[in-house]
């Protein structure tokens, strides 16, 4: 694969009191020919995250249309899940304007340093505003998936609902200090609300220098089969990197990281870090907004597939 970098496409400009900085997680869906909605999670000045949206031009991503001027979620109630930040990961258009976006909330603990749970929001106005489905995750803890279920990528597929999300229940220390572990695992639902208490394991941790992946991104392959695009956290560099796989059926999947060569730029946004890519077919060209440093401190940036 070859890519051509566009850069960056937004990051907060500290007007917004909820948005001082980052930008993260980019989730491009196609509202209508002429837009794009990126859904992204913006910071106020605690770090603490809240969801809101990016619209950009179809025909040029880097054209800003519009911005969200107020959270689509604001944080829950305290003691609950998601009580310190969101993040959302995955939205999917269904019928009559009506969608679902899932989210991560952030739980800070005591004896560990947090969990990561998912939550799931309705929009019924076309992805305008949105409201909780419920103030409990949808993916609780389970016994093998004790402190991770987040990173959700959800797509409906016929009539049933398909994710892929990182999962797990062990801590790993890198520097003295804690750090999550989890792979990548896979769901079915028949309505996208309930869901099994575990996952199977389809990426999982196979190199000693990893640990962890971020948020996986599944879309269907030209020709057929899919493609996933995630990231890689390893103990030498202490930051994530972007990884690659593809499937005949979503289920079994064969990692081609080394295909994707899409990495770092010395002197940039992404120079030490670069992930959460998000990929979307306008036409006949594949786009991917993703993340660079310090999980997208700067904003999100898109790319474009020259060659495959």
């Amino acid at each position: 694969m070859r890519w051509k970098k566009l850069g960056l496409v937004y990051g907060p400009n500290g007007s917004m009191s909820w948005a001082q900085s980052h930008a993260m997680i980019p989730t491009p869906i196609r509202l209508n020919e002429e837009i794009i909605r990126v859904f992204t999670t913006f910071c106020d000045s605690n770090g603490i995250g809240r969801p809101g949206y990016v619209d950009v031009a179809a025909h040029n991503p880097l054209e800003v249309i519009k911005v969200s001027q107020s959270p689509l979620l604001d944080i829950g109630l305290p003691g609950t899940f998601d009580e310190n930040g969101l993040l959302a990961c995955s939205v999917v258009s269904l019928s009559n304007d009506r969608m679902y976006l899932y989210y991560v909330g952030f739980e800070l603990g005591v004896k560990i340093r947090y969990r990561l749970l998912t939550g799931l929001a309705i929009s019924e106005d076309g992805g305008n505003t949105f409201h909780r489905y419920a103030s409990t995750p949808i993916l609780e803890r389970s016994p093998s998936e004790l402190y991770f279920r987040g990173g959700p990528y959800c797509i409906h597929d016929q009539e049933s609902f398909r994710m892929w999300y990182v999962a797990g229940g062990e801590w790993t220390l890198l520097g003295g200090k804690p750090m999550p572990v989890y792979d990548i695992r896979y769901l079915e639902s028949p309505d996208g609300i309930h869901w099994p208490m575990q996952g199977e394991i389809k990426i999982s941790i196979s190199q000693p220098d990893e640990y962890g992946f971020g948020r996986p991104c599944v879309i269907p392959k030209p020709g057929g089969g899919y493609r996933m695009f995630y990231s890689i956290r390893s103990r030498s560099l202490g930051e994530y990197r972007m990884g690659y796989a593809e499937s005949i059926d979503g289920k079994n999947w064969l990692r081609m990281d080394d295909k994707l060569n899409l990495t770092t730029a010395l002197g940039e946004f992404d120079s030490q870090a670069i992930m959460y890519a998000a990929p979307i077919l306008i036409g006949e060209k594949l786009y991917v907004f993703y993340n660079g440093n310090d999980f997208g401190r700067e904003g999100f940036a898109a790319a474009f597939l020259e060659i495959d």
